[in-house]
């Protein structure tokens, strides 16, 4: 009888037991944190299987499970429940990830990603036994150690140039194939791709971050449109990361002091304020600076908190965007340099003034001068590298001059651009041609507050000729110095756009110091209180632009 009660009448002892371990002791925390009964079921039950404990949720994870309705709760735990944790350390993220997916595809009508279309585990087991690295798996990123096991590396994180980036990577290629590839150059701190959450597939590039700069250098020269699959090249560069920051619309009566110690209120981690003077008033800055801070994260989340709208500096809001990055060219290249930049130079100062200084170190090419910096040709480096040691610093019509070994032209950025300039021109032609919203008539810059009109192209820089003066593009020259302001130009408020003046353009751009926190589409801020009267608005329609890049659209203003 005892045999019969447990295997005959005892079938609803087991229910009972089931019924006791279907909910844990967190079932009652969710619901008093405010989950429908369904969903903090459905998450219970995701705790009591074992792929996730409660305390792996943090209290942001369940505020946003909260905001969706009962069915989107449901569908976004059931794909985090089928979603493979294995390598997802951190998964309060992971889950917030799954929940910013569903509805990016929900907005776009696509359904869940295909999983089968993921990585062979089997193969990424396998590289991770060899290897003894680890993998971070997010929603947008797969993260391939940082930091590598110790007998790889002991020291610290790798400086700047150990980190190469590595594009037009196969859609379905993952850490198996890449891995093997790239540790052939030197040992690997980690490895980043980048993941669409829509497809489940990469994005299409990566980064790799090597232990020495000497490794990072070999695996350009290795793997530089290497054939990684057949057909299938893959671009590989240096990476360089942006920890600098652009900023308009700020008072021109401020000093770098002032400056720093004003942003330093509302941001963390700079490190140094970059300013230039009008050449014409040493006490009065161009109206924009650059803000240099610890790292790209720090400069990123500045970057952010400046954007928003909310803050304000001196009780305006300024305009803010990534300065271009800094990157130094090979030292063999710079080796071989005959030219210095010579910048903080006095109105009075001439080329023939430039020639008379600099002519008895040795034998001159050319001298180009263009507002308060200077080019100067050397027929040979030795008088150069005389002319730096004698005069940097040295005080010439009543300025002290500084002086570098300028930096070559860049011709692959020099292509990049025009390939994404002529992509820009051909969207503007679209758009005048095919008809966009509604233009409001153009403003003229007026001082405060004045909302100026569409911006120019981002990478339009105020000149109404493009001067590539014997290879080096002087008007858009960024080598040889920290940040040279050259290319921005004296900042106004009056308008979008580097030049201040109110335009009527086509799309508005997100230039440097062009883009308006809020993103109101077309409009900029109110100016800060040292603006001054914006220039002449340009006129718009399909006429010719005379700027670089040539698109049409926007008639570019006097040259600055």
């Amino acid at each position: 009888m005892a045999a019969e009660h447990v295997n005959g009448n005892g079938t609803e002892e087991p229910m009972d037991t089931y019924a006791a371990v279907a909910q844990s002791e967190h079932l009652q925390t969710l619901l008093d944190a405010g989950l429908p009964q369904k969903v903090a079921e459905k998450l219970d039950e995701i705790y009591i299987s074992g792929l996730v404990a409660h305390s792996d949720l943090d209290e942001r994870a369940i505020e946003a499970l909260k905001e969706f309705n009962e069915e989107g709760a449901l569908a976004v735990l059931q794909q985090f429940k089928d979603s493979d944790l294995s390598h997802v350390q951190n998964k309060s993220a992971f889950l917030c990830g799954v929940m910013k997916t569903y509805r990016q595809r929900e907005k776009q009508g696509t359904k869940v990603a295909d999983s089968s279309k993921g990585p062979d585990e089997s193969k990424i087991k396998a590289l991770l036994e060899r290897t003894g690295y680890t993998l971070d798996v997010t929603t947008g990123q797969r993260k391939y150690g940082g930091p590598p096991p110790d007998f790889v590396h002991t020291g610290q994180q790798p400086s700047v140039g150990t980190e190469i980036f590595v594009g037009k990577i196969p859609r379905d290629l993952f850490e198996d194939e890449l891995v093997p590839l790239f540790e052939k150059a030197g040992s690997i701190w980690d490895l980043r791709l980048m993941m669409d959450p829509l497809t489940g597939l990469n994005r299409g590039y990566a980064f790799v971050t090597f232990c020495t700069k000497e490794a990072a250098q070999e695996a350009v020269k290795l793997y530089n449109n290497h054939e990684i699959r057949t057909g299938k090249h893959i671009g590989v560069c240096i990476s360089v990361a942006n920890n600098r920051l652009f900023v308009g619309s700020i008072p021109k009566s401020k000093t770098k002091e002032q400056i720093v110690e004003e942003f330093s209120k509302v941001t963390e981690g700079l490190t140094d304020v970059i300013l230039y003077h009008q050449p014409d008033d040493k006490k009065k800055n161009r109206g924009f600076c650059f803000l240099e801070y610890e790292d790209h994260k720090t400069a990123a989340q500045a970057r952010r908190r400046l954007m928003s709208g909310k803050v304000k500096v001196w009780g305006n809001v300024v305009t803010v965007e990534w300065a271009d990055p800094i990157e130094d060219p090979d030292p063999e290249v710079m080796a071989k340099v005959k030219v210095l930049f010579v910048r903080n130079l006095a109105n009075t100062v001439t080329e023939e003034i430039l020639e008379k200084a600099f002519g008895h170190f040795g034998k001159l090419e050319r001298v180009k001068k263009l507002k308060d910096y200077a080019f100067i040709h050397f027929d040979e480096r030795v008088g150069a590298v005389k002319a730096m040691e004698e005069m940097n610093g040295k005080e010439l019509e009543g300025e002290n001059i500084e002086i570098v070994f300028a930096k070559p032209p860049d011709q692959k950025r020099k292509e990049r651009k025009a390939q994404r300039q002529a992509a820009k021109n051909q969207m503007y032609d679209e758009y005048y041609y095919y008809g966009g919203p509604h233009m409001p008539p153009p403003s003229r810059g007026r001082g405060r507050g004045n909302r100026g009109g569409y911006g120019y192209p981002s990478d339009f820089y105020g000149y109404e000729d493009y001067y590539d003066y014997y290879g080096y593009d002087y008007h858009n020259y960024r080598g040889g110095y920290d940040d040279p302001f050259y290319g921005y130009e004296d900042f106004q408020v009056g308008a979008r756009g580097r030049g201040g003046r109110g335009a009527r353009g086509a799309a508005p751009s997100r230039g440097r110091g062009a883009a308006p926190p809020r993103g109101r589409a077309g409009y900029s801020q109110r100016g800060g209180p040292g603006s001054s009267r914006g220039a002449r608005g340009a006129r718009g329609g399909a006429q010719q632009q005379r700027g670089r890049g040539q698109g049409k659209g926007v008639e570019a203003g006097p040259d600055l």
